[in-house]
């Protein structure tokens, strides 16, 4: 295992995305299609946010679910855009950074996903603490 390697042999690069403008729907289905938990939000292909299944979780169901909230949630799900709950301001790294880079990110911060961008902020790839756990299983079967 070198952590000296670059991101981009780890990160993933098949990404699913949405717009900014996109509805909160788009990104639940996405979510649940895929079975994966990140979801970056692009205007013309450069990061303007990211969404977390968390965020979506939090926007779902806040702190005080009821039996009418299902309800209020496919309402929500269908007028609320993807800008409007996404994370902004993020922590990113470019591809030529190291993997030891992107695990001292994690380390410090409490999330779980890193956009990897380039110098014009187009978004190339994502790196995930799942990457980085499958790196570390793929060393161990060696």
């Amino acid at each position: 295992m070198n952590i000296q390697a670059p991101i981009a042999t780890i990160m993933s690069t098949d990404l699913m995305m949405v717009q900014s403008d996109d509805k909160v729907v788009i990104v639940r289905d996405i979510m649940e299609a895929n079975g994966i938990h990140h979801v970056p939000v692009v205007n013309f292909n450069k990061l303007v946010g990211l969404i977390s299944k968390s965020d979506l979780l939090h926007f779902l169901k806040g702190m005080n679910y009821n039996s009418y909230q299902d309800l209020m949630n496919d309402v929500r799900l269908k007028n609320y855009i993807a800008a409007e709950i996404m994370t902004e301001d993020l922590e990113c790294l470019q591809p030529e950074d190291s993997i030891e880079k992107a695990i001292e990110l994690f380390q410090k911060n409490r999330f779980h996903a890193i956009p990897i961008i380039k110098d014009d902020n187009s978004l190339v790839g994502i790196l995930t603490t799942f990457d980085i756990i499958n790196m570390i299983v793929e060393k161990v079967k060696l």
